[in-house]
């Protein structure tokens, strides 16, 4: 199987997992889409820099996970208007409930060790890949973010 036929099977089986990760972490549908789109389109362009067919997907997360950073960065530049605000607050998507909103609520790299993590199953060494980050800075990220989790989950259930 050519390198080119991997990847379009990769892409193909698990695209509904990509939309899941992006739309954890950009929080809207229609950027979602275009985050997976956009990741999509830059790993056929780009699959001459994938060396080894079997790293598939660290390889496709990390781009895909930039793609959602930059849309992020984007969104920070963006400053509505009074009227779009409006607009945006009456079509709120429904929670994710309270886990989901402790995960959103922890510091960025913290929140995307933790979905990569748990929601995508991917391994820490895939994570480091993906992240670009060592292997102990992303434990200990793990590590900090479920203790800050579980803490926060205990307080929430008191009240």
């Amino acid at each position: 199987m050519t390198k080119e036929d991997t990847l379009t099977q990769y892409l193909v089986e698990n695209q509904s997992g990509f939309y899941r990760l992006a739309y954890s972490v950009l929080k809207n549908p229609d950027e979602a889409l275009d985050a997976v789109q956009t990741a999509v389109c830059h790993a056929l362009e780009r699959q001459g820099s994938l060396r080894n067919t079997g790293a598939v997907r660290p390889w496709f997360y990390r781009i895909l996970m930039n793609t959602c950073h930059d849309i992020l960065r984007q969104r920070a530049r963006t400053v509505p208007f009074p009227e779009d605000l409006e607009l945006f607050q009456e079509d709120r998507e429904p929670s994710d409930g309270i886990l989901g909103r402790r995960v959103d609520a922890l510091p960025p790299e913290m929140g995307t060790v933790i979905r990569l993590r748990f929601y995508e199953e991917l391994t820490l060494r895939e994570i480091s890949q993906i992240t670009g980050q060592n292997l102990s800075t992303v434990k200990s990220r793990l590590y900090a973010g479920l203790k800050k989790l579980r803490i926060a989950l205990e307080g929430a259930e008191v009240l």
